[in-house]
C-alpha cells in the first residue's frame, strides 16, 4: 500500500523551473500549485503556453508512474477529444524523467498541459453542469475500458474497496459523537458492502474528481471543460468513479442527494450503471467522506494542518451527518430511478399484478369503496375550515365539518388521494431530511374517511407483521404493517394507519390473514394520532422497511420516486381514476348544451342525471369515480369494453373499412358464423346498422314476399324509431304524442301469464291470448283482406318482460301462416343466448320464424344489425331493386359481431346467463315471501322482471314504489328500469358475464331499497 504520510517533493519555484527548461525546454514564469502528496507548478511559458510540472512523491513506485503515463497516453490516442491533460515528452523523448532533490531523493518529473476553466469548487453547483461532470466521467471511464496496467493494481487508503481501514483511524477522532456516527457507516460497510464488492464491475478510473480537479467553462458555465490529476487513478470498482465525484460535488448543498443524482444520470447516459452498483453508492459516497475524515485527522499532526488535507473537512463532516439522517433505503431509490431502474426491484411489477388481478380482491370496507358516493377531502385547500382544524389538532371541529358536508352532499365515504399537497403537516417529523429548510408535504398513502369504528379488511391475504402505537401528535395511533406475498407477485407490504388501539390486542406478528378477515376499525382522535377518523392506507415495495419507517409523507421534488417505491393504493382497494379528477364539462353544462343543441324530446334517465364516462365489464363509472352495477344496457352483451371486441374493432379499422361491393372475407365468415346458430331454413343474412334499420328491412322483405301491408302486432310492443316502425308500435302510438293505430295495424293481447284472467284453466291460457291473433285475422278477412306479417318480439319487453305462456307461438304462428302471412321474431333485446337455454329466445316456444331481426347486443355497442330469412323469402325480395346499405356488413362491424360470437362461445356464456339467471329467480323469489309488494318474478336466463303491485288479489300496479325503488337503486348504485303499461315492472337485462357475487350484491342493495321505500309508505 502507498504510504500516504510520506512528505511531498520540496522544490523551490527556481529549481522547477530549472527542471523545466533542462529537461523540457520550457521557460518562462512559474507558480506553486497545492497537492496532496507530490508538488505541482504552474508554468506560463513564453510562446504562451501553459504547462504544468510535477513532482511525484519519492514514495511511489515507479511502476506507478509509468501506468499514469501509459493511462494518458490511452486516452489520447482512444478518447481525443476528452479534455484531459496531454503529455509532453522530454527533450530526449521521455514522458518521465529522474531528477534528484537536494535532500538526495530521487523523483519521477512529468510535465502535462494546462487545463483551462475554472475549479468546480469556485463555481455554483447547478444540475446542469453536475451532469456535465457524471456524462465526462461517464466517457472517460468508457474509453479506458479494457486499458490495463501492472501499476494500476495497487491499493491505498483512497481505494473505495479499503474504506473499511477507516476503523483503524477512529481513534484519531476526539468527539465521541462523531466516532459513534463513523462506526455507523462503518458497520453498514462492512456488513452490506465489503461483501458485494468483489462482484461488481471493476475497471481503471480517475478515483479523484473531486471539485478542485474539476475545471468548469468560464464561457459557459454549465459545462465540464476538464478533468485533471491522474495520481489517484487505480484498477477498482467502476461504481467507485461516481462515488468519489458525488462525494465532493455534493457538499455544502440543500439537496446533495439531487446534486448527486445529476451526476450519477449524466454518467449513465454515457456508461450504462449496473442496479447492483445503484444499490451501493449511497454507502460509497458516505465512506469516501469517511476516508477523507479520518484520514484528515490522522494527519493533523505529521502535516502541519495541510490545508490541501483540510480544506473539505467541515463540509464533510456536516454532509455525514445529513447523510446519517438519510434512509439509505430512500436515497438508493432514487438513484436507481433517476437511471430508469425500479426504485426498488419489483416495483412496477407489483404495481402491475395490482393493476392486473384487483377484480378479485375483497373489498376494503363492507361496502365496496368503488360503488360509494365519494368525495375529496379538502385537505387539498390550505384555507379550508377541515384544513385549519385538523392542522391546529382540533379533530373534533374537524370532524363535525366534513359530517356536515357529508349529509348535505350525500357523501358516504371521504377519499384523501395519494401525492396530494397538504398544508396540515405542521409538526417537527415533517421536516424534511433531503433537502434542507423545506417540508414534506405529499401524501404518500391514500385516505378513507368514514365514522370511528368502521371495519376494514385485506383485499389479499396477508401476514401481521407489526402492530404499534405511534403517540407522536398527527402521527399515526395505532399503526399495522401487513406483508403480502401473492403467487406471481413479488412480496409487498401494506401499512394500516389511524386504527382503533382494539388492533393492538387482537393481532400478534405472525398472524396469518385471508382475503376479507378483519384488520382494524377507524380509530377515534383520541387514539387516531388527532385526526378526524380516517383509515390511512399505503403501499410499500419495499417489505424491509420497519411500520415507522414506512416514508408517510414526501417530498414533491421526489414524488415520481416515492411513487414507485409506496404506489398509489387506489388500484389496491379498486378506487376508480375518476375519482380524482374529472374532464370535460360538468353534469349541469352538459344538461344546458342538450337544451340548446338537441331535440328537446331526447330524455334524459333520472330526476338527477348521471354522467357516465367509463364502462368496465359490468360496471359503469361516472364523472365523480362511481362504479354502478348495470343491470339495465344489455347493448353491451359481453360487458362494457370487452377488450376482444375492442381488440378486433381497432385491428380492423386500422386495417381497412369500406362497403359490400367489395370483397371481403369478413362479411361471408360472419354471415356463415351467425346463420349456424340458427333453425331450420334460416339461411341468408343481410346487415345493417340498428335495429331499427332491420326491422325495416324486415317489412320491406314481407312486402316483397306476400305483397300485403297488413300487420298483427302484440299491444304494448315496440319495435323502431322509423315512422313505419312507430306505426307498429303501440308503445309509441297510444302514449302522448302518438297519433293512434294505422288501418293496416292490427293489435293482439299482450299474452301475459300473470295477468290473465282468473277463470282461464292454465293449460289454456296460450290458447285463449291466441284467441286475440286469431280475432284480428277475422277482422281483416270481413274486410276483404289478410295478415302479410305478424312481429312479436320474442319476449316482449316494454311491455313488462312478459314471458309467453308455453306454446302461444305456435299457435300463433300456425294460424298466421294458414292466411297466407309470414312469421318474425324480433330479437333486439333479447337474442344471442341471453335466455341461457338457447341462442334465440324464439327457440324456446318450439318455433321457426321467417325471419330475425337482430340489434343491440350483436355488436356489444357497436352499432350493426342484422335480418336472417329463409331462401324463399330471400328469392322475393330479389325483385329487381338493388338493396345496398354503405355501413351494413363492413368490416369492421363484422369484425366485431365475429368477436361477440366468439366471446359467447369460448367463454360458454349462455351456461353462465342461465344458471346466474336461475339464481336470481330463486332469490327473488325468497324476497318475494319477505315482501308482498312483489306480485310476480319471472326471468329466463339474463332477462328478468319483477311486478309490483299494491294488492296481490287484485294485482294492482304499484307504479309509485316500482318508481321510487328503481330511484332508490340508483341511489345505491344499481342501474335497472322499470317497464310495462303501468311502468310497474322492474326491469333486469345484466351483461351476459354477469356473476353470481353481482347477483348477491344487486340483492343485498335491493333489499335495503325495498325496506326504506316501503317503510315510507
Amino acid at each position: 500500500m502507498i504510504n500516504l504520510s510520506h512528505p511531498a517533493p520540496a522544490f523551490s519555484n527556481a529549481e522547477a523551473l530549472a527542471i523545466a527548461k533542462e529537461h523540457f525546454g520550457v521557460e518562462g514564469r512559474i507558480s506553486s500549485l497545492a497537492s496532496e502528496r507530490d508538488q505541482n507548478f504552474r508554468i506560463d511559458a513564453s510562446d504562451g503556453s501553459i504547462w504544468i510540472l510535477k513532482a511525484v512523491n519519492s514514495s511511489e513506485p515507479r511502476d506507478q508512474s509509468d501506468f499514469q503515463t501509459a493511462l494518458l497516453h490511452h486516452l489520447e490516442a482512444n478518447a481525443s477529444d476528452l479534455p484531459v491533460p496531454r503529455l509532453r515528452r522530454s527533450l530526449d523523448g521521455q514522458v518521465l524523467v529522474q531528477v534528484q532533490s537536494s535532500t538526495g531523493e530521487q523523483h519521477c518529473i512529468r510535465m502535462v498541459s494546462w487545463q483551462d476553466g475554472d475549479p468546480l469548487a469556485e463555481r455554483e453547483r447547478t444540475p446542469a453542469v453536475l451532469q456535465s461532470l457524471g456524462g465526462m466521467l461517464g466517457r472517460l471511464d468508457r474509453a479506458m475500458q479494457g486499458f490495463m496496467h501492472p501499476g494500476a493494481l495497487r491499493t491505498f487508503d483512497w481505494d473505495m474497496r479499503a474504506a473499511g481501514l477507516s476503523r483503524q483511524r477512529l481513534k484519531y477522532i476526539d468527539n465521541a459523537e462523531d466516532r459513534a456516527l463513523l462506526g455507523r457507516f462503518l458497520d453498514r460497510f462492512e456488513a452490506r458492502v465489503a461483501p458485494r464488492l468483489p462482484s461488481l464491475r471493476a475497471a481503471v478510473i480517475h478515483n479523484d474528481a473531486n471539485d478542485w480537479n474539476v475545471l468548469v467553462d468560464p464561457d459557459n458555465p454549465a459545462e465540464i471543460a476538464g478533468l485533471i490529476d491522474f495520481g489517484d487513478a487505480l484498477h477498482s470498482v467502476l461504481i467507485a468513479e461516481v462515488a468519489v465525484a458525488c462525494a465532493y460535488s455534493i457538499l455544502d448543498l440543500d439537496d446533495p442527494i439531487g446534486a448527486a443524482v445529476a451526476i450519477v444520470a449524466g454518467f449513465h447516459a454515457e456508461y450504462p450503471l449496473q442496479e447492483q452498483e445503484l444499490d451501493l453508492l449511497f454507502d460509497l459516497i458516505a465512506m469516501r467522506l469517511v476516508t477523507s475524515v479520518t484520514l484528515s485527522a490522522q494527519r493533523k499532526d505529521k502535516t502541519d494542518d495541510n490545508p490541501y488535507l483540510a480544506i473539505s473537512e467541515a463540509p464533510a463532516w456536516a454532509l455525514l451527518r445529513r447523510l446519517d439522517a438519510i434512509n439509505p433505503g430512500f436515497a438508493t431509490a432514487i438513484f436507481r430511478h433517476a437511471c430508469g431502474y425500479d426504485a426498488s426491484a419489483g416495483a412496477k411489477a407489483v404495481a402491475g399484478w395490482i393493476k392486473r388481478n384487483n377484480r378479485t380482491f375483497a373489498p376494503v370496507l363492507a361496502q365496496h369503496p368503488a360503488t360509494a358516493a365519494k368525495a375529496l377531502v379538502p385537505y387539498g385547500d390550505p384555507e379550508n375550515a377541515m384544513t385549519v382544524w385538523s392542522a391546529a389538532q382540533q379533530p373534533d371541529q374537524a370532524t363535525a365539518w366534513w359530517d356536515g358536508y357529508c349529509a348535505e352532499n350525500g357523501i358516504a365515504l371521504g377519499i384523501g388521494p395519494w401525492g396530494e399537497e397538504r398544508s396540515v403537516y405542521t409538526g417537527p417529523m415533517f421536516e424534511s431530511r433531503f433537502i434542507a429548510g423545506e417540508r414534506r408535504t405529499r401524501h404518500l398513502g391514500l385516505d378513507l374517511f368514514m365514522a370511528a369504528g368502521t371495519k376494514l379488511f385485506t383485499p389479499i391475504a396477508a401476514t401481521v407483521a407489526e402492530v404499534v402505537i405511534e403517540p407522536d401528535p398527527l402521527g399515526y395511533g395505532c399503526l399495522v404493517k401487513l406483508e403480502h406475498a401473492p403467487d406471481g407477485c413479488p412480496p409487498f407490504a401494506t401499512l394500516w394507519g389511524h386504527l382503533a388501539h382494539e388492533a393492538l390486542t387482537r393481532l400478534r406478528p405472525g398472524d396469518v390473514l385471508q382475503a376479507g378477515d378483519l384488520v382494524g376499525q377507524m380509530g377515534a382522535p383520541a387514539e387516531n394520532g388527532g385526526w378526524a377518523p380516517h383509515l390511512h392506507l399505503q403501499l410499500s415495495v419495499d417489505t424491509s422497511l420497519s411500520a415507522t419507517a414506512i416514508l408517510g409523507v414526501g417530498e414533491a421534488r421526489y414524488l415520481p420516486v416515492w411513487g414507485e417505491l409506496f404506489p398509489d393504493p387506489a388500484n389496491f382497494i379498486g378506487l376508480p381514476r375518476e375519482t380524482f379528477q374529472q374532464t370535460g364539462r360538468s353534469r349541469e353544462a352538459i344538461v344546458a348544451a342538450r337544451r340548446t343543441s338537441l331535440l328537446p324530446n331526447l330524455s334524459i334517465s333520472y330526476a338527477e342525471p348521471i354522467k357516465f364516462v367509463r364502462g368496465e365489464g359490468v360496471w359503469l363509472i361516472d364523472d365523480r369515480g362511481r362504479a354502478y352495477l348495470d343491470c339495465f344496457n344489455n347493448v353491451c352483451h359481453l360487458g362494457h369494453a370487452h377488450p376482444d371486441v375492442v381488440r378486433a374493432l381497432s385491428w380492423q379499422a386500422g386495417l381497412l373499412n369500406t362497403n359490400t361491393r367489395y370483397l371481403h372475407d369478413n362479411i361471408v365468415t360472419y354471415a356463415e358464423r351467425l346463420t349456424a346458430t340458427l333453425p331450420g331454413d334460416l339461411a341468408v343474412a343481410t346487415f345493417a346498422c340498428s335495429g331499427s334499420e332491420a326491422n325495416s328491412l324486415m317489412l320491406r322483405m314481407m312486402r316483397a314476399h306476400t305483397g300485403r301491408e297488413e300487420a298483427i302486432v302484440l299491444d304494448w310492443a315496440y319495435h323502431g324509431t322509423t315512422q313505419e316502425l312507430i306505426e307498429l308500435s303501440p308503445y309509441k302510438y297510444k302514449r302522448r304524442g302518438g297519433k293512434g293505430r294505422k288501418p293496416h295495424v292490427y293489435e293482439a293481447a299482450i299474452p301475459d301469464p300473470y295477468r290473465a284472467p282468473s277463470d282461464w284453466p292454465q293449460a289454456e291460457i296460450a290458447s285463449r291470448y291466441a284467441e286475440s291473433v286469431a280475432e284480428q285475422i277475422e277482422q281483416m278477412r270481413r274486410a276483404g283482406k289478410a295478415p302479410g306479417l305478424f312481429l312479436a318480439e320474442s319476449i316482449p319487453s316494454v311491455a313488462g318482460q312478459v314471458f309467453l305462456p308455453d306454446g302461444y307461438l305456435k299457435e300463433v304462428y300456425a294460424m298466421v301462416r294458414a292466411a297466407g302471412g309470414i312469421c318474425a321474431a324480433d330479437e333486439v333485446q333479447v337474442g344471442f343466448g341471453r335466455v341461457g337455454s338457447h341462442w334465440w329466445a324464439f327457440e324456446t316456444q318450439g318455433v321457426v320464424p321467417d325471419i330475425v331481426t337482430m340489434g343491440k347486443p350483436i355488436g356489444n355497442g357497436h352499432p350493426m344489425a342484422a335480418v336472417v330469412t329463409t331462401r324463399e323469402i330471400a328469392a322475393s325480395f330479389n325483385n329487381g331493386m338493388e338493396y345496398f346499405n354503405t355501413f351494413g356488413g363492413n368490416p369492421v362491424s363484422c369484425a366485431v359481431g365475429l368477436a361477440v360470437l366468439d366471446v359467447i362461445e369460448r367463454d360458454n356464456l349462455r351456461q353462465n346467463a342461465l344458471e346466474t339467471g336461475n339464481y336470481l329467480l330463486q332469490r327473488f323469489e325468497e324476497m318475494k315471501a319477505r315482501h308482498a309488494v312483489i306480485g310476480d318474478v319471472r326471468g329466463q336466463g339474463l332477462f328478468l322482471g319483477v311486478e309490483l303491485v299494491t294488492d296481490r288479489k287484485t294485482r294492482e300496479p304499484a307504479t309509485e314504489i316500482a318508481r321510487a325503488i328503481n330511484n332508490g337503486a340508483r341511489e345505491r348504485g344499481i342501474l335497472m328500469g322499470t317497464e310495462g303499461p303501468h311502468d310497474n315492472i322492474l326491469k333486469l337485462r345484466p351483461p351476459m358475464i354477469f356473476s353470481r357475487a353481482n347477483a348477491d350484491y344487486l340483492i343485498d342493495v335491493l333489499e335495503d331499497t325495498f325496506t326504506a321505500v316501503l317503510a315510507n309508505q
